[in-house]
């Protein structure tokens, strides 16, 4: 069964950040809040806390995931940026979007999937970006959700993700996920809207 830390949701507590960012360091995988949803989620760079996600989520092997980063400099490290896609995602982050980026080659290749892009997210969360910060490396961002069923209690993200190690408390999540943007082709291209305004102009 997780643990469960209480986490203030606008000024994390350093000791408790540390605490699951050691959980992270050690291969677990953690639910924390997003500015969107509860994300299940992990070290991007460790293999099998990867797959422990998909095992909490009872994702299909081929079901894409993506992560977090802390800002758009990182976001660089780990896919192609060219100057309209720096555009785009300058004016719209920190925020509730994912942004589909052709994958640079720091990306880990179990978290691509046989596929060559990736979806980058960094959210504008006290909590989510004080772990980035901690950690210094990308988290593994996958919705706190099964079969569609997006869970943002947090007694039934406790019953629903409890093969998870860490879950990280920070009250009432919400229900509307990251808006999806394709940033791969020509022009900007809504992929799955969610929370966030969408306009391009």
């Amino acid at each position: 069964m997780a643990q469960r830390i209480e986490i203030h949701p606008t000024h994390p507590q350093g000791r408790l950040v540390r605490r699951a960012v050691e959980v992270l360091d050690g291969g677990g995988v953690i639910v924390y809040p997003t500015d969107t949803v509860y994300g299940v989620g992990c070290d991007i760079m460790q293999k099998k806390a990867v797959q422990r996600v998909y095992q909490v989520k009872r994702m299909k092997p081929d079901h894409p995931i993506s992560f977090v980063c802390p800002d758009l400099a990182d976001i660089a490290r780990y896919a192609v940026v060219d100057d309209h896609a720096y555009r785009t995602m300058k004016r719209l982050l920190p925020g509730p979007y994912t942004f589909v980026l052709p994958a640079a080659r720091g990306v880990p290749k179990n978290v691509m999937r046989h596929r060559k892009t990736v979806g980058i997210r960094v959210p504008s969360h006290p909590v989510a970006l004080a772990l980035l910060e901690a950690l210094g490396r990308p988290i593994v961002s996958s919705s706190a959700s099964v079969d569609g069923h997006q869970y943002n209690d947090p007694d039934d993200l406790m019953e629903h993700f409890g093969q998870a190690d860490l879950v990280l408390d920070a009250g009432w999540g919400g229900l509307e996920p990251s808006t999806i943007v394709d940033l791969t082709g020509p022009a900007p291209e809504v992929v799955r809207q969610g929370a966030g305004v969408v306009d391009f102009a």
